[in-house]
């Protein structure tokens, strides 16, 4: 295979993907190899350079599609909300409620909200999308005082941050928030259709009343570093 080949055949591929919409699926590895009359092994060197430049993004089982990575912006002045910040950046949130149970707090999340060992609270479990693509996934731990009827209200709200304005009378603001690159485990490789051992960002927050400081959820919520593009903005250089 002449590496200038493949090269050439992502040039091309790549201009083409930049004048779709994001979420298009794109040519397979069989036909881009008809199609340029080159071996497989070629095509699929094209299509690794382009998962390379962020170009597209892989789901497993499912094809490749064109991307559109965008910027999950963590700042103080901005609501902690996982809708309002893809919209922000100009994209399609959804999300799917995995499950919503009632249980002990871990003693490590219970220390982050202030609780003691033990306390009830409720695990939101939830897959969430960018165009229609697979994107994030995570626990989201709200103690049970602050939010009882948590299991009924996410039937009928999708945002957590407007449940708990709605509901709780809060103004959810971050008190603490970190990002890490990490490996993608066999089970977030499952949640967000990509390869074990993928790049995955992983960003832990702690939300708050504005008002008052109470703490009212803990949030642990893996993404997939071709879709998104986390940015803290802090201090002066904050966005308006």
């Amino acid at each position: 295979m002449a590496e200038t080949r493949y090269r050439e055949i992502a040039e091309t591929l790549a201009a083409e993907v930049a004048a779709v919409p994001p979420g298009t699926k794109i040519a397979g590895e069989h036909e881009i190899a008809a199609r340029f009359g080159v071996g497989r092994a070629a095509a699929r060197a094209a299509m690794q350079e382009l998962a390379r430049r962020l170009l597209v993004r892989r789901v497993r089982g499912g094809g490749t599609y064109a991307a559109k990575r965008i910027d999950y912006v963590i700042s103080s002045n901005r609501t902690p909300s996982w809708s309002s910040t893809v919209r922000a950046a100009g994209s399609v949130p959804h999300t799917v409620v995995r499950s919503c149970d009632a249980m002990a707090m871990p003693a490590a999340v219970a220390e982050r909200l202030g609780a003691a060992e033990g306390a009830a609270g409720f695990r939101l479990r939830r897959r969430s999308f960018t165009d229609g693509l697979p994107a994030s996934w995570g626990d989201e731990w709200v103690p049970l005082a602050v939010l009882p009827d948590l299991p009924t209200a996410i039937r009928h709200e999708g945002s957590l941050t407007e449940i708990l304005r709605q509901m709780a009378n809060a103004s959810p603001e971050r008190a603490s928030s970190r990002a890490s690159i990490e490996i993608a485990s066999d089970e977030v490789a499952t949640e967000l259709d990509c390869t074990t051992g993928d790049p995955v960002w992983l960003v832990e927050s702690v939300n708050r009343d504005a008002a008052t400081g109470r703490l009212l959820c803990f949030t642990q919520r893996w993404i997939r570093a071709d879709a998104i593009r986390v940015v803290f903005e802090l201090g002066a250089a904050e966005a308006g």
